[in-house]
Formats: structure tokens, sequence, C-alpha cells
């Protein structure tokens, strides 16, 4: 067989989707990968069924149909306090993970650097990899994640393009400062170069969180690419419907890229989820007191069995501290992917090895998720109690 390309031996499949696959093999509640056990809104299944007879079926614009640009146009520029060009500044993606993928191939050069902090989604590393460009990973420091600005200069001084900040940040939760984003912005300036955000769970915050997005910033808009979806805020991640928004001379680059890795978004999927784009601020108010609930409700059943957690500012995810079984006689040369593995097995509960997502050498921890109805959650809690047991 002729020699493959390198950059396929750099980096793995998604942890994450694996423990999907072995979750779904094995039965277990999987609360690995990130996506919710109920119904999406009434209103976007009634359009989707509306859709299935009349269309469009067909090609939209390969950046985005028309109303539905002008719609996130509208949804976005508010909390962006500006007002968007749906034609020049927004190019409409197949999911979150394509517009980051867009977002980087349009700033770097193969060879180029781009700092990550971690922990980190998992495919930002692949998404440098297959931009050829070269990851710099700035630490997040537990317990509330913190990070050195002056690390993130450093980063700028080796000549980083662009800086990748999730906010709210996954696996970890946190939630970037005002403040923080600034500082950010301001070395981003400094050194004319790029922040790209990632944005996915800017209504998954909690109070007295802020989600701040960066491109609202004084100053900053030229220097921000926002990447976004509306997987999580709609309960609608296999719709695979994303977006990014950035200045024309960036977007229009972004169109180029988009366009020859997938052609286009889902017509169909588009044209329904309109409605969901134009729903008043009572649907967020009411997203966010839902997955407060959720977060109170699942924490309170870690505490209660006693095993511990951080709290997350945003997102949906929890990271879990597992070092305390890891040095079992029987876990003994156990990683924290294998722990996951037979967590599965043994427990019926999948998560996602915290190694996935750190650059740091941390083998203690897994994320695990709360997006289930509470009877789920109920379960979740009685199976690790079960493997409380194992401690006493």
């Amino acid at each position: 067989m002729p020699k493959l390309s390198d950059r396929v031996g750099t980096f793995t499949d998604s942890v994450i989707r694996r423990m999907t696959r072995i979750s779904d093999a094995c039965g277990a509640i999987n609360l690995s990968q990130g996506f919710p056990d109920f119904d999406p809104p009434r209103e976007l299944l009634d359009a989707l069924a509306d859709v299935a007879y009349h269309g469009p079926h067909q090609y939209s614009v390969t950046f985005g149909a028309e109303n539905f640009r002008e719609a996130l146009a509208r949804k976005a520029g508010l909390s962006l306090g500006r007002v968007l060009d749906p034609d020049k500044e927004i190019v409409v993606t197949c999911g979150g993970t394509e517009a980051m993928m867009c977002a980087v191939m349009t700033v770097c050069n193969p060879g180029d650097r781009i700092i990550v902090f971690s922990p980190f989604y998992e495919n930002y590393g692949a998404d440098a990899i297959l931009s050829g460009a070269d990851p710099i990973y700035v630490p997040l420091v537990p317990p509330h994640y913190d990070f050195d600005l002056g690390l993130v200069e450093d980063g700028f001084r080796q000549g980083a393009k662009a800086i990748i900040v999730c906010n709210p940040s996954n696996p970890c939760g946190k939630v970037f400062t005002r403040q923080e984003l600034t500082a950010i912005g301001d070395l981003a300036l400094k050194y004319d170069a790029f922040v790209i955000t990632d944005e996915v769970y800017e209504h998954l915050v909690y109070a007295p969180n802020v989600h701040v997005p960066a491109a609202s910033l004084p100053g900053l808009w030229e220097h921000v690419i926002t990447c976004n979806s509306l997987s999580k805020t709609y309960s609608i991640t296999g719709w695979r419907l994303g977006y990014l928004i950035a200045p024309e001379a960036v977007a229009e680059c972004a169109k180029k890229v988009h366009d020859f890795l997938t052609v286009g978004a889902p017509s169909p999927l588009q044209e329904a989820a309109v409605v969901g784009l134009n729903f008043p601020p009572s649907y967020y108010d009411g997203l966010q007191a839902l997955y407060t609930e959720k977060r109170d409700y699942f924490l309170a059943g870690l505490d209660r069995i006693g095993l511990k957690h951080n709290v997350p500012q945003g997102t949906y995810f929890v990271l879990v501290d597992i070092g305390d079984f890891l040095t079992l006689p029987q876990f003994r040369g156990y990683t924290d992917l294998a722990f996951c593995e037979w967590m599965i097995t043994n427990v019926g509960v999948a998560a996602v090895p915290g190694s996935s997502f750190f650059r740091e050498d941390v083998s203690d921890l897994i994320r695990l998720h709360f997006a289930r109805e509470k009877d789920t959650l109920d379960e979740v809690i009685d199976r690790l109690a079960k493997l409380m047991e194992l401690l006493k």
C-alpha cells in the first residue's frame, strides 16, 4: 500500500465519539457525548414537518439560505451590539465543528502557530494539525481555571497567528470575564493576531457569570472570528447547523474554504430552524433556568454520594475526580481511558477521559454531562453510588 499522509498519524479519532460507540454497544447511559435526551422545541418540529412536504430540498446558497442568514444576523447582532450584514459577515456551516475548521484554515498558513488553552475541546488540536499549524498550549489552572496572561503573550511573541477561546469552555465550564477577554484582545491587537471564539454554549451560563462575546468589545471587531451553532441552544445537535461571523474580508475567504469543504449546510433544516432563531428572549431565559436546575440537581447528587467534582460556570459538563479509584489495587496501571471503558461495562455510565482535553499529564479526571431528564440523572447517581462503594 502507498504511504498515507503523515498528518493522519498525528492525532486519533475522537475519543468522545468512541466512548459513545462503546456505550451504545453496552447499553450504558451515555454522559460522554454532549447531547440531550429530550426533544427540540415543538415549534421547530412542526416547522420541520412542514418543510418535509413543501421544501426546500435542493441546495441553498452555499454560504447559507438568505432567510436563515437574515435571522442569524438579527439574533447575533443583538448580543454583539452591532448591525450585521447577512450577505457579507455570516457564513453558515455544517455545525460549529466546520465553522472552527473554516476559521483556522482561513487564518493559518502551514507552519503558522496558534494558541490553544488547555483543557480544550479535542477538535482544536486536530483543526490546527489539518491546517498545518502548530498549537501553543496555555494551561487553564484548576480549580477556577485561571490563566497566566504572560504565557498568552509569550505565545504571541512566538509568532502565534491566532488564539482559540472557547467561551464558555468545554470541558471545564469556565466563563471568561470581560476583563480576561479584554486583556486577550489587547494582546491580539498588539501583535496583529486573531481571536477565534467558540461560543456554542453562549446561552448555558450560570449566574452570576455572564457571557461576553469577544467581538462585542471595543476595537476588536476586525480581529475576532466568532464560531457558533444551533446545536445546544435548540437541542438539535443532529441537524448540524453552525455559523461563522467575521469582518467582510475574513468572511469572504471563509466562504471559499467552506464551499470546498462541504458546499453547504442542509437547506431543509435551515428553513425549519429559522423559527428558533426568531424566538423571543423568554426562550433563552427559560433555557438558562432549565440547565441551571439540571446542573444544581446533578451536582447535588454527586455531593450526596461523595464524588468530587468542579462547579461549572457554564456549559453542561462537569469534571469528576477519579484519583481515589486509581489508587485501588484492581485499577493499578489503569489510565483514565481504561477506567472509562471499565466504567461503561461495569457501572453502566459512559464518561470521557480527561486526558482527551488536557495537554498536561492529567489522568485523574473524567468528563460527564447533565443534559438529561431527571429520571436519567437519578439513575446515573444510583449507579455511581455503587461505584463509590469500592472506596469503602
